[in-house]
């Protein structure tokens, strides 16, 4: 039985899930929203949670364990300087996750994850409809 088993595996050893979560949150910072599957999509939300949280802080300690789990300097500095500044008033529940559908060749199930308050310029110029 799963009981309490918290992390979803992905078909993945812990260091290849690692990486690859890294990779999704650094994407997900520098993009604002990404389209993967739903698993991955659930998962990343986790970690793109937390980094939002770290960022709220604005403090060395959380800085370098922000480091720890972002990639780039550019996206460190997005996320404390851009990011985290849009959700200072919100308590948590930085991050949604859209369904959208199956993929073509092997039916799975995409998402499309996205930050909750998006840039200004970004949610004036969309009605609905994704023009990414």
């Amino acid at each position: 039985m799963r009981h309490l088993k918290r992390v979803r595996k992905l078909g993945r050893e812990s260091a290849h899930r690692k990486a690859l979560m890294r990779n999704l949150v650094t994407s997900l910072i520098m993009n604002e929203r990404l389209t993967t599957t739903d698993a991955k999509a659930k998962e990343l939300r986790r970690y793109a949670d937390r980094m939002i949280t770290l960022g709220k802080k604005q403090s060395v300690a959380a800085r370098r364990r922000a480091r720890a789990m972002v990639r780039t300097d550019v996206a460190l500095a997005r996320l404390f300087n851009e990011l985290a500044p849009r959700f200072t008033d919100r308590a948590g529940g930085y991050t949604r996750v859209v369904k959208i559908g199956n993929r073509r060749g092997d039916a799975a199930p995409i998402s499309l994850i996205e930050f909750t308050e998006r840039g200004g310029a970004a949610v004036a110029g969309e009605q609905g409809a994704d023009k990414d």
